[in-house]
């Protein structure tokens, strides 16, 4: 694949903001494109930004060899090992940049003129755009993490599985079917939103966090008592709707072994596998990725409550920890449970919390 990525600052330093677009090296079709504002950095900052985000925009799509791209003669020839990296700021983003790279066969780097880097170049300045006339603020100031090496401000997904349903009581795969909260339900959704209205930053200068809701009436019902708590409503994002089970909807694991057992032991076993007439787990990762995608795009630098269902909820806890798809299998959510994960404008990720019940008992 071939990555063009491009960076800049307006005031260097100044509101700055990046671009990065992955291609197909044989075609040239638009696979990805990525594009945020990193509120006040460099050019050189934004330019290195517009790097990370192309690689881990290349890797989720599962290249094997990228050519690199960029109009920044600096970047290109820091990264090639030709020119040292002296700026403090600059260093650990170049480093970020290798361990990306290590997920590849072959990284090359080359330097193109401006004019050919059109295309990022023009993500980046709509990037810049949604900066300008916004009066900087302390914590838009870009500073690596001591830790992660992450950079920017995150966008932080307040994960909260829907409280207990009749299905759920009898452990019976629950996709699409609209199943509302039991009572208990109810009172496990109003626990966890008086949890989170108590938590900081869900409320900024009077604003209420957005809550985003799978479009089904148990995930509905929970997010509708958060929103109440908070002093907001509800959006609904399709891509956050729970796998589709198909013909084993309403049953139990053992039913459907016992209906389907070869075609159940291999969709356990392999996340290619879609449930008969359903989805499989890839198909589900890749539309919960999408609407990541999405709120990042939409909501970047800010908190948002999404209320879903186990595995969404897991794939997104699967997209913050790199993790393969045996995290499916590997990590048990509670009802009403909440988890945290942040993801940062270079592509970064970190997992704060996960399976918190602690507001139930």
């Amino acid at each position: 694949m071939v990555v063009e990525a491009d960076g800049g600052s307006r005031g260097n330093p100044g509101p700055a903001g990046y671009g990065a677009v992955v291609k197909d090296a044989e075609t040239g079709e638009v696979l990805a494109e990525r594009r945020d504002g990193l509120g006040v950095a460099t050019n050189n900052f934004a330019e290195y930004s517009g790097l990370l985000a192309g690689l881990a925009a290349a890797a989720e799509l599962g290249a094997s060899t990228v050519d690199i791209r960029m109009d920044s003669k600096l970047v290109v020839e820091q990264m090639s090992g030709r020119w040292k990296i002296k700026h403090p700021d600059l260093q650990p983003l170049a480093a970020r940049a290798r361990e990306l790279s290590e997920s590849f066969e072959r990284v090359r780097y080359e330097w193109i003129p401006r004019a050919s880097n059109s295309h990022a170049d023009r993500l980046a300045n709509e990037a810049m755009d949604t900066q300008a006339g916004k009066p900087p603020k302390t914590q838009d100031r870009v500073s690596p993490a001591k830790w992660s090496g992450a950079v920017g401000t995150p966008t932080k997904l307040l994960l909260l599985r829907h409280g207990q349903t009749e299905m759920s009581v009898e452990r019976r795969y629950s996709g699409r079917g609209d199943v509302p909260l039991t009572e208990h339900g109810r009172r496990q959704a109003d626990a966890a939103a008086k949890r989170l209205a108590g938590m900081d930053g869900l409320i900024v200068d009077g604003e209420p966090a957005p809550v985003v809701a799978s479009p089904l009436l148990r995930t509905q019902q929970t997010a509708q008592a958060v929103a109440d708590a908070l002093g907001g409503r509800v959006e609904t994002h399709q891509g956050l709707i729970e796998t589709d089970f198909g013909s084993w909807e309403g049953l139990t694991f053992t039913e459907a072994a016992q209906r389907d057992p070869d075609l159940h032991s291999d969709w356990i076993s392999d996340s290619s596998v879609p449930a008969p007439g359903g989805e499989s787990f890839d198909a589900v990762h890749r539309r919960v990725r999408a609407a990541r995608d999405d709120l990042v795009e939409r909501f970047a630098g800010r908190t948002v409550v999404v209320v879903s269902h186990v595995t969404p909820i897991k794939s997104l806890l699967r997209l913050g920890l790199d993790a393969g798809p045996s995290l499916l299998f590997r990590l048990h959510l509670d009802l009403a449970s909440l988890s945290i994960v942040e993801f940062y404008p270079d592509g970064n990720a970190s997992v704060r919390l996960a399976n918190d019940i602690s507001h139930l008992t």
